[in-house]
């Protein structure tokens, strides 16, 4: 297997693996779980499940809830990820593929969030540690995969040509 095949591989497993993971801890949260919107359920030390439709991009900033935010967030959302399937194709570099698979899965997998209910689903809540944010795994795979990006960017040796 080439580098290149090698790296995509890697890229569109990682995204599909956040998406499926994501998209089922969210039906569990909402569906099985049945917690109601602000709710929240203390779960070990501080991490607590609560939550949270945010209508925003992460940590509810551009917080709207006029229908043409939802759609505007949702294409732009869809260019990203298209952006980062173009972008793994191309790649030959293994770490950078799986930071590329990464933010590909959780866009995606809040895009379908904000295209299925109109919100992102968030509930992955740390007050205990005094961070204010509620969020979920797609935000986690994001956040993840862009320090990746930055580690690759900063310390991977470069080409000569």
């Amino acid at each position: 297997m080439s580098g290149a095949a090698r790296g995509r591989t890697l890229a569109y497993g990682a995204a599909i693996a956040i998406i499926v993971f994501d998209q089922w801890v969210k039906h569990w949260i909402v569906g099985d779980l049945r917690l109601a919107d602000g709710q929240t359920l203390a779960l070990w030390g501080p991490l607590h499940l609560t939550l949270v439709r945010n209508p925003g991009v992460a940590y509810g900033l551009l917080r709207s809830h006029a229908q043409w935010s939802r759609w505007a967030l949702s294409v732009f959302e869809l260019a990203v990820a298209v952006a980062l399937i173009v972008w793994a194709w191309r790649n030959r570099r293994t770490f950078l593929a799986l930071a590329i698979g990464l933010v590909m899965g959780g866009a995606v997998g809040n895009l379908i969030d904000r295209v299925r209910n109109g919100a992102v689903v968030d509930f992955i809540d740390l007050q205990g540690l005094h961070f204010p944010w509620v969020f979920n795994l797609a935000d986690s795979a994001i956040t993840v995969g862009i320090a990746l990006l930055i580690a690759e960017s900063l310390f991977a040796p470069r080409d000569s040509s």
